[in-house]
């Protein structure tokens, strides 16, 4: 085949995966999990059918504590891996990674700049990696280098302030570091202080991230925001609040966030602990989907308005406990929930009207799972 030849088909296949919303049958699935105390060896790769939901495991990367949370770089062929491996000694760790085998190789870890990693992101021209670290308070900027590996300097932004909870607020705690869709600003959730902070991005310079103005947006006391997502069309965002159990609605703009609405996930009359954990949008952008932990062990959907507003439509049993994060597959068919807490990937069908979900009862065995992520399995072949 000749190159304009191959150029041409990758284009095509490009455009039949991703933009005319057909999908290749097969996908790669990612787990991430813990490791310590369970059964979980480390990253497990799953081939994935997007038609039928059949699964069948691939690889398992091995060698690292507590591997909780990935992401993919944009080429497809580098994993980032956070390490919770205790006060002091967390990190983020890179992988080569084949989406064809799904085979995983180790690369280097890093430091993640703070105790206690819990989020990991990637830019979009795979140039830097960003973490969440939850204990110590604070987000790192972390160069990539060209072979894919993490470069030792890290940009460490610590935050400040607590908030009303003295339990979980005490101090700052940042959940989640989300770069927006035009890849100019990173979206920080901060549980301890009740805040959204937003820092401005560059690809140029020493240190890539800079407050950005405003530089922040506060939720309700006691909120605890947790992760955040944004609607397909780049217009909104939606955070799950851990303490209050509730999610915020904002419009977004060139790294504004305006607020919208704030919708409670709780049952009417619920009392009991809640631990709200995981949000995402359907990838039609119709609906949004939110997890409760501890008691309620569920997950709650909403209809999305055309002005970004929330509608609740029904909640859904997880079928397991601590449904610490979901993921619904690229086609919308399927959402996957990970029950960190009974060992098991639960598989349930999305009605694409309704926004319902089924139990279709399969399951995938994997010992405490916690973040779940789609990779495309074919290769362009497009050198």
């Amino acid at each position: 085949m000749s190159y304009l030849k191959s150029v041409l088909f990758a284009s095509i296949l490009l455009f039949l995966v991703s933009g005319a919303g057909v999908y290749a049958q097969s996908y790669n699935l990612l787990i991430g999990t813990y490791t310590s105390g369970g059964k979980s060896e480390g990253i497990y790769v799953y081939d994935f059918n997007l038609k039928t939901g059949a699964f069948k495991h691939k690889s398992t990367a091995k060698g690292i504590t507590n591997p909780s949370y990935l992401a993919i770089s944009k080429s497809r062929k580098k994993v980032y891996s956070v390490s919770e491996a205790g006060k002091g000694k967390g990190g983020i760790s890179a992988f080569n990674f084949d989406p064809v085998s799904g085979e995983l190789t180790f690369i280097n870890s890093v430091s993640s700049g703070g105790d206690g990693p819990c989020y990991v992101e990637v830019d979009d021209k795979d140039q830097y990696v960003f973490s969440g670290n939850y204990g110590g308070g604070t987000l790192g900027a972390i160069r990539v280098n060209a072979d894919g590996s993490l470069n030792g300097e890290v940009q460490s932004i610590k935050h400040e302030g607590s908030s009303v909870n003295k339990d979980n607020q005490s101090k700052p705690h940042v959940h989640c570091t989300v770069l927006s869709p035009d890849n100019n600003y990173l979206m920080v959730a901060d549980l301890g202080t009740d805040k959204v902070h937003t820092y401005r991005f560059s690809h140029t310079g020493s240190e890539p991230l800079s407050p950005s103005e405003p530089a922040y947006v506060s939720t309700k006391p006691g909120a605890g925001p947790r992760h955040l997502t944004f609607h397909p069309n780049g217009k909104f965002a939606y955070v799950v609040n851990e303490l209050d159990g509730s999610v915020n609605a904002f419009g977004y703009h060139d790294g504004k966030l305006t607020s919208i609405q704030t919708i409670t996930m709780l049952k009417p009359g619920f009392s009991g602990t809640i631990e709200g954990a995981d949000i995402h949008c359907s990838p039609d952008g119709k609906f949004l989907y939110a997890s409760n932990r501890e008691i309620s062990n569920e997950i709650v959907i909403y209809s999305i308005a055309k002005n970004g507003s929330l509608t609740f439509v029904g909640r859904q049993s997880t079928l397991g406990k601590a449904p610490r994060n979901f993921a619904i597959d690229p086609s919308g068919k399927f959402l996957l929930c990970a029950n960190q807490n009974t060992d098991e990937i639960v598989l349930f069908k999305r009605n694409f009207k309704t926004g319902l979900l089924t139990d279709t009862g399969k399951r995938i065995a994997v010992g405490r799972p916690v973040c779940l992520k789609f990779v495309a399995g074919f290769d362009f072949h497009d050198k």
